[in-house]
């Protein structure tokens, strides 16, 4: 017994030392891949280091029970909103309907009161008993339960914009839609209160601008667009006139329900047109951004919110292209003018660089900007929209990395090395938004193929 104890240790280090040389050998063939790496700076290796850090952080049984908890938190908040939205539209509309103060005889005792023929509004009486249960607008709970869920992200550079919960219904029936914000303080307290007041809503741009939205226009990855003078909203959101809500997730089992109830559905097909000139041009720069997506991702974000001097996100032509001249980007002229044609659908001669980016480059799917979202909320715990660089070094963690397990490298370098990397993408060196932070994850998952992998590089920093 105690020669299979004095064992033990060294069967163990001797599977660390194959795991190690197995990671070590993914690390080259990685930093290898495509050819020769002569253009890549230090700056590209140290992003390399972040790419190799995928190895699983929790063993099968705990990422199932994290998951299962995952779900039914998610499924709570759900539940929570779904029935917020049922008491305020058969509840709170039919009270507060116009309707309920034109009753007939409510105006017969107000006529000719003070000899100013109908008395205004706040001086006529309803009581209880005259109020209508239901009025000719009204809905009933049959025919609110034939809707659509559907879960939704602001798409905005303003952290805490972009991590607020959304989570809209399309009503079949009369083809309107809502919008809630799903809120949570502390550990116990949460509340559901109204983003988007029901009602039909038109697109604002594309190809479909002012068509009303319809079942078809619902997808994972669909932009949805209203105008921010017609809400009630915060003010960093109405500081542009159209704002554009991304549908991360929808409720598949009810739109297969919809879409066989339905005669009129028809799928669109406009968003095909453009994104063939996208993938056109995306495929240009694929290989460049393979290497050294970090930097440039990171590079061009910095250099738009240098030349941005009113602050507002919108460049003209002739700034994005000298931004592509600067960072070596070669794109035809004239892919870069079916572009602008997509892009510039107003005619201003301006377009936001934050949808030019992601035009050119496209961008990382939803499943993974999820993750990279909760990582940023749980830096940001305060909602203020920026992470002091301090607490980013308090949170991140290397412990786990390759490198550091064979002791090839010290946990503080491989910490250096990110931070350094991350603070290179920063207007302000103290401090990182959002912005700043998605754009460096954004260049870090054009070099990862598996969203497993991509995933387990966020858990293992962030504990996310």
């Amino acid at each position: 017994m105690k020669e299979e104890y004095e064992q033990y240790p060294q069967r163990i280090a001797e599977k660390r030392k194959d795991h190690l040389q197995c990671s070590d050998a993914s690390i080259k063939s990685k930093q290898l891949e495509d050819g020769h790496n002569d253009d890549l700076i230090a700056l590209d290796e140290k992003a390399l280091l972040q790419q190799c850090y995928t190895n699983k952080p929790y063993n099968m049984q705990h990422s199932i029970r994290k998951l299962e908890a995952e779900d039914v938190a998610a499924e709570r908040r759900k539940q929570a909103v779904v029935e917020q939205v049922m008491v305020d539209q058969l509840c709170r509309a039919v009270i507060s309907d116009p309707e309920q103060s034109t009753r007939s005889d409510v105006c017969k005792e107000t006529q000719g009161l003070l000899g100013l023929g109908t008395a205004p509004v706040h001086f006529r009486k309803r009581i209880l008993h005259e109020t209508k249960i239901r009025t000719k607008s009204g809905l009933t709970e049959n025919m609110l339960s034939n809707k659509l869920r559907f879960d939704s992200r602001i798409i905005s550079r303003n952290g805490r914009d972009a991590c607020r919960e959304l989570i809209g219904f399309f009503f079949a029936c009369d083809r309107s839609l809502t919008v809630y914000e799903f809120r949570q303080f502390g550990r116990n307290r949460t509340s559901a209160l109204p983003f988007i007041q029901k009602g039909v809503y038109r697109h604002q741009r594309g190809q479909r601008k002012g068509k009303a939205y319809d079942l078809g226009d619902l997808y994972v990855g669909a932009n949805l667009t209203f105008r921010s003078v017609d809400h009630n909203l915060p003010e960093s959101i109405k500081q542009n006139p159209v704002f554009t809500l991304r549908v991360i997730s929808i409720d598949e089992a009810a739109m297969d329900f919809l879409k066989a109830s339905s005669v009129e559905f028809k799928q669109q097909c406009s968003k095909q047109a453009d994104s063939k000139v996208f993938k056109k041009i995306q495929g240009i720069f694929r290989g460049t951004l393979s290497k050294r997506g970090v930097r440039v991702i990171t590079g061009l974000g910095k250099y738009f919110r240098q030349v941005d001097k009113s602050r507002n996100g919108f460049l003209s032509q002739a700034t994005f292209k000298e931004a592509l001249r600067v960072f070596h980007l070669e794109m035809p002229e004239g892919d870069f003018e079916s572009l602008w044609l997509i892009l510039d659908d107003s005619k201003s001669d301006k377009v936001d660089y934050g949808e030019f980016t992601r035009a050119i480059f496209g961008e990382m799917n939803e499943y993974r900007k999820a993750f990279v979202r909760k990582a940023y909320m749980k830096l940001d715990f305060n909602k203020t929209g920026s992470v002091p660089m301090v607490d980013i070094r308090k949170c991140y963690c290397a412990k786990k990395h390759p490198l550091v397990l064979a002791g090839k490298a010290a946990e503080e370098e491989i910490k250096s090395s990110f931070l350094e990397t991350l603070g290179e993408t920063c207007s302000n060196p103290i401090e990182v938004s959002y912005s700043e932070f998605e754009d460096y994850y954004e260049g870090l998952s054009f070099g990862i193929v598996c969203d497993d992998d991509f995933v387990n590089i966020l858990r293992n920093s962030w504990g996310v």
